[in-house]
């Protein structure tokens, strides 16, 4: 067989291994020694574990994913989200929809704290999913808003998605951060207008509750409790997107601070004890060593599917479509949208960038709004069933009647909107290029 043919069965294989229920670590760098024993490059494929560890190990934006990994999983076990969560649920109480407003809003405040999206959705759905569910909100309006609440960390800077994304595209991670500030707030207002809507058209959806939480606690404390929770989220939003913003640290340096000032939140809220850090630290290596793992072996994949002659095959076959650039570019996304239904997004990270970042510099887009442009549809990998990270993590906590067949509902209007998002962040490219272009 021609290596064009070995590349494709290298693809496939990747997606019947994982549905088979094969760790996606063991798939992609079993794929490659399997492909280069056949093709006798064995010994190389070796040498280049080797010099791939090494890569990993002196890289000096990779550090930043250990570091933003254990500032959101201190800032989780501080219980800021907590308070915070009954402060805006409060003021909320008596708008239509409000506890689901509310979750975005938090949401959105920790995703620019964290990109642990399995933290992000857990928390969430202790917090927010009882409340909802109690005061009559319809499961999958509940979940749907907890799923896609909890994924926008993957998208709003600081996003650990970025962090990877950068040096293999040869961007500035920092510029990546700057593009998707705008994306992230709109998808994330969106969301909330989405909520607002469909509660005002459908109002048992989201039924008022009997008791006005506000006015018996008295809006004047309901203010004050929102500020003096808002305050240490706020901090370290400032202390990290504002030092890598202004040029003052690179996202390394900027991940330190925030693990620093995440801490000394924890310890503000009393929750600073050696139970906890134990907990952070360990299960801070075992996400970092997850994704080392995968890094590791998309990257040997991506070595042997290129030396098959992989990526030139697609690229041809993709170039090859009678469909014009912005055809080419609808291809591109869908395939990334369908390959999100069955890997996790660093799988497939380190297998596709290689193949469209020099296929989209051919076509003449702008690198940094094309890269901007495939983390908005990798998000989609958190949501899009039947393999959707998101959708297990909230069942892992959500109350028995709560169905998986519910949440699987409850994100498809979500996963809908993002895809709208994406067009529109496509027909005014400006939405990504203006904040970075400012900072020259």
């Amino acid at each position: 067989m021609s290596p064009e043919i070995y590349a494709i069965a290298m693809l496939a294989g990747v997606l019947l291994l994982v549905v088979a229920g094969v760790p996606l670590y063991m798939a992609l760098s079993g794929l490659a020694l399997y492909f280069a024993i056949l093709g006798g490059w064995a010994p190389m494929v070796f040498d280049q574990f080797v010099f791939n560890v090494y890569g990993l190990m002196s890289s000096e934006v990779l550090p930043a994913v250990p570091l933003f990994i254990f500032m959101g999983l201190v800032l989780e076990k501080s219980g800021a989200s907590d308070n915070l969560f009954g402060s805006i649920g409060m003021a909320f109480g008596k708008v239509r929809g409000g506890l689901a407003i509310g979750t975005i809003v938090i949401a959105t405040l920790f995703a620019a704290c964290t990109g642990v999206i399995g933290a992000s959705v857990t928390t969430m759905g202790l917090l927010a999913l009882p409340p909802m569910l109690k005061r009559g909100y319809d499961p999958r309006l509940a979940t749907g808003v907890i799923c896609a609440g909890g994924t926008l960390g993957v998208l709003i800077p600081p996003s650990i998605m970025m962090i990877l994304y950068g040096p293999m595209a040869g961007l500035s991670v920092s510029k990546l951060f700057m593009g998707a500030v705008l994306p992230g707030l709109i998808l994330s207002l969106s969301y909330i207008a989405y909520v607002a809507v469909l509660c005002r058209l459908k109002p048992e959806l989201a039924p008022l509750s009997e008791v006005d939480d506000a006015a018996e606690t008295g809006h004047g404390k309901v203010i004050l409790d929102i500020l003096r929770y808002m305050i240490p989220p706020m901090f370290l939003i400032v202390a990290v997107l504002g030092s890598i913003f202004l040029g003052v640290a690179s996202p390394t340096e900027a991940a330190a601070v925030g693990s620093f000032g995440a801490l000394i939140i924890a310890a503000a809220y009393k929750k600073l004890s050696k139970k906890n850090v134990y907990d952070v630290c360990l299960s801070t290596m075992k996400i970092t060593g997850m994704v080392m793992f995968v890094a590791l072996g998309a990257s040997l994949f991506a070595g042997v599917f290129m030396a098959l002659n992989g990526a030139k095959a697609i690229g041809d076959l993709i170039v090859a479509v009678p469909l014009g650039k912005w055809g080419i570019f609808a291809i591109i996304l869908a395939a990334i949208f369908v390959l999100g239904m069955f890997l996790d997004w660093i799988g497939i990270l380190f297998i596709v960038v290689p193949i469209i970042t020099p296929l989209s510099l051919a076509l003449g887009f702008d690198p940094l709004w094309f890269a901007i442009v495939v983390c908005v549809t990798l998000q989609t990998s958190f949501l899009s069933p039947p393999f959707a990270y998101s959708i297990f993590y909230l069942k892992g906590v959500a109350p028995p009647e709560v169905e998986v067949s519910d949440i699987m509902r409850g994100v498809i209007p979500f996963i809908i909107l993002v895809i709208v998002n994406i067009v529109l962040i496509t027909i005014f490219p400006g939405l990504i290029t203006w904040l970075p272009g400012l900072a020259g």
